[in-house]
């Protein structure tokens, strides 16, 4: 029985799982605490040379500054023995070859007779013999006094200084070219995988929500690394990899972060980018050395961040087979499943782009799981909301519930940055708690921009908008099973003039047709509005129109919701896995289809906008109130908008029918020059981004 089968039965039987891991092995223990003594010894030691060379300069700066205070007068020793034979001299200090001594009373220079000295030395070219001193002390009665000479090592250091530093460069120069420094010429090949330490902040499974599914996958992986035996027993073996998918913002590297405070293991994270750099065949090295150090550390988890930056498809691109990209994910592709196998490292990975990744990268054995972190449904936006108001006082009349269901479509950190407004707006008014009306504010500035009221906008532009919102919110009104308007305004906000915001009262994951159809009538509400009442079009049903197309080619070419062109797709879209993006669009039908497709966009969109124009029509006093009233108060909710209809209906407005009469009889038309002028201040961005 050898050394390590008598260290694992002296175990506990709760800790030979661990053992057989290497997580409490005792040897790896010391090891990993050798490591970090190291460091930490090589930092200390580091930080005790810096202190030094400080000190050493601040002495030989002293040093020199006393040196050149001394007033010592350098003396030949023909002049000295002048001073001598006067009598002059009355004290000397003999120190191997050098004299120092003090004259009785100051004497001027022989040189330079402007200046006076007591203090002098003089060099001799040997040591002063005895006869000569004992015929200094009786003749000329001088004191004189022996001391040994000591060694001048500063002076010895300031010859050799240069020859040092030139030494200490190059010394470091090579260190550097070695790889030895952190930014080496040579560790360019060299992982820049971070590992996550205990002194950082962790986030842990209670800070995420919205993600129920995500965190139980993960959660299983974790319990794979901590209690191995619990699932081999059945021959089930450890995922390879899961890859997080999800739009932007939805919460893939806060669950990576949720891992990393959870698993009881090492945890790597690096960044797709970090792979590739100018030089070629550093991305495959970086990769190399990552999985070294995983396999160092096993059993360990590695998080690769944003993986399409090096996960794109092979043969697409600019640099052909050998583009250093496609080496990386070769590289990538061996260390995950390939000749070796890496027992007990766990990649992770998170992208937004699952389309434009390889076919190679993603079939099981590599990625296991593909976990979806989607937006979060009511529930997932109460918790989300739940987790980001923890430490931020709220009012009694915030409800957390009415806002998760007032923010359909919304991610994580779009709830995140609308708990921040709202505390934020309520620090600007000196608030003691975050208030209901604060949400609603900070809601309305991520939905539809932030407020422009400074923009000054002429009387004719803002009625023109007035009536142009009062449109949208008038048909989805009228119109049955449309979303309820939830705010509608007048006030410039980010880009647009004005703006009409709905919100569904379910989630919505599929659209039927009569849903689409429902939705460009309302787009084209807000054109109809203006062509019936003020007799003109502006730039501000741009927007509009450009969305209503859209959806409605969408119907035809890709849902197969027309009648006469029946269940086909029309298009294939082209794109450039390298730039990202789709370039082109390839036709695969004849001229004759294409025809028909815009004949039937073009009847899809006008019927819509014939029958906003009808129900309009047949509603124009409600119109007029809705404008009047968006004109006098610039900003209408929901209650609000239902109680401006309502009121309508008793009593009619009675300058709607000037406004009708004048557009028929043609006095409200304007003139070509101030139409000009008009559309001069008119802005080409939509004005309502409902």
């Amino acid at each position: 029985m050898n050394l390590a089968n008598k260290t694992y039965f002296a175990l506990k039987k709760s800790d030979r799982s661990n053992f057989r891991r290497g997580g409490t092995d005792p040897k790896k223990n010391d090891n990993r605490k050798n490591k970090d003594d190291n460091f930490q010894w090589q930092k200390a030691s580091k930080n005790f040379i810096f202190w030094l060379i400080l000190i050493l300069v601040t002495i030989w700066i002293s040093k020199q500054l006393t040196t050149v205070g001394k007033t010592e007068h350098e003396l030949s020793y023909q002049e000295f023995k002048q001073f001598l034979e006067k009598g002059q001299v009355e004290s000397i200090i003999v120190s191997g070859k050098e004299l120092r001594g003090e004259l009785k009373e100051p004497q001027s220079d022989p040189k330079n007779y402007r200046t006076t000295f007591k203090s002098f030395i003089v060099f001799l070219s040997g040591e002063l013999d005895f006869a000569t001193a004992d015929k200094w002390i009786d003749q000329y009665g001088v004191q004189l006094r022996f001391k040994p000479q000591k060694v001048d090592w500063w002076g010895y250091i300031l010859q050799s200084l240069p020859f040092i530093l030139l030494i200490l460069f190059w010394f470091v120069l090579l260190r550097r070219m070695q790889g030895g420094g952190q930014k080496g010429i040579f560790s360019f090949g060299k992982s820049r995988a971070k590992l996550l330490t205990e002194n950082r902040i962790k986030v842990t499974f209670s800070d995420v929500a919205g993600a129920d599914e995500a965190k139980q996958e993960l959660r299983e992986i974790i319990d794979f690394l901590k209690e191995p035996e619990k699932f081999q027993r059945l021959g089930g073996k450890i995922p390879k990899g899961a890859l997080l998918l999800g739009p932007p913002g939805t919460g893939k590297t806060l669950l990576a972060k949720a891992v990393a405070g959870e698993a009881d293991v090492p945890f790597f994270s690096m960044s797709g980018a970090d792979f590739v750099e100018m030089f070629v065949g550093v991305g495959a090295s970086r990769v190399r050395d990552l999985f070294e150090q995983g396999k160092r550390n096993a059993p360990c988890i590695i998080f690769i961040d944003e993986l399409d930056a090096v996960g794109r498809h092979r043969g697409a691109g600019l640099g052909g087979g050998h583009d250093e990209r496609e080496q990386t994910l070769n590289q990538l592709l061996v260390e995950m499943d390939g000749f070796e196998s890496n027992e007990g490292v766990i990649l992770i990975a998170a992208t937004n782009r699952p389309d434009v990744l390889d076919s190679a990268l993603l079939r099981p054995g590599r990625f296991d799981r593909q976990i979806v972190v989607d937006r979060p449904d009511v529930r997932g936006r109460e918790g989300i909301l739940k987790v980001h108001t923890q430490k931020i006082p709220l009012a009694k009349n915030v409800d957390l519930e009415v806002l998760a269901k007032g923010t359909p479509g919304f991610s994580g950190a779009d709830l995140a940055n609308m708990v921040n407004e709202a505390a934020l707006y309520a620090s600007r008014f000196n608030k003691n708690r975050v208030e209901m009306a604060d949400f609603e504010t900070a809601k309305d500035k991520v939905l539809m921009g932030t407020e422009r009221r400074s923009l000054l906008i002429s009387d004719e532009e803002k009625k023109s908008t007035a009536y142009h919102e009062a449109g949208h919110v008038l048909v989805a009104k009228l119109t049955p099973g449309s979303d309820p308007v939830h705010k509608v305004t007048i006030i410039p906000r980010g880009r647009a003039l004005g703006a009409t915001t709905t919100l569904p009262i379910d989630e919505k994951h599929n659209y039927s047709k009569d849903y689409c159809e429902r939705m460009l009538i309302q787009l084209m509400g807000g054109r109809a509005a203006e062509k019936l009442v003020l007799d003109q079009l502006t730039t501000g049903a741009g927007n509009d129109i450009e969305r209503a197309t859209e959806l409605a080619r969408k119907m035809v070419c890709e849902w197969g919701m027309s009648d006469k062109l029946g269940p086909m797709t029309f298009g294939k879209k082209q794109e450039e896995i390298f730039l990202g993006r789709e370039i082109a669009q390839h036709r695969d039908y004849s001229e004759k289809t294409a025809q028909a497709i815009d004949e039937e966009v073009r009847r899809i969109v006008e019927n819509a906008a014939f029958s906003a124009d009808k129900l309009l029509k047949e509603n124009s006093e409600k119109l007029h109130a809705l404008a009047q009233a968006l004109l006098e108060k610039e900003m209408l909710d929901g209650a609000m908008i239902d109680q401006v209809i309502q009121n309508s209906g008793a009593k009619k407005y009675r300058s709607g029918s000037k406004e009708k009469k004048k557009s028929e009889t043609g006095s409200g038309k304007k003139k070509p020059a101030d139409r000009k002028k008009s559309n001069r201040k008119a802005k080409t961005t939509a004005d309502d981004e409902s």
